[in-house]
């Protein structure tokens, strides 16, 4: 799954964003509104992590998107 399609379908991915990141609240998502770099920021923000491991965390997260996080109706 590549980010262009995370981003297309971001109101269906943010409880997937939730789940993986509890801290980041609706409100959150919202301001990040599919921005990749946008939501490392607030990765980084709300956890206390660096650059480095925000992307490591980021890149995990994105290669478990599959067709099943997207409502297909």
């Amino acid at each position: 799954m590549n980010w262009d399609q995370i981003k297309g379908n971001w109101k269906q991915v943010t409880g997937k964003a939730k789940e993986e990141w509890g801290k980041l609240t609706d409100d959150d998502l919202a301001v990040v509104a599919g921005h990749r770099e946008k939501l490392a920021g607030m990765i980084q923000e709300r956890y206390g992590l660096a650059k480095d491991e925000t992307e490591v965390q980021l890149a995990a997260w994105e290669r478990k998107a599959t067709d099943s996080w997207f409502d297909k109706h």
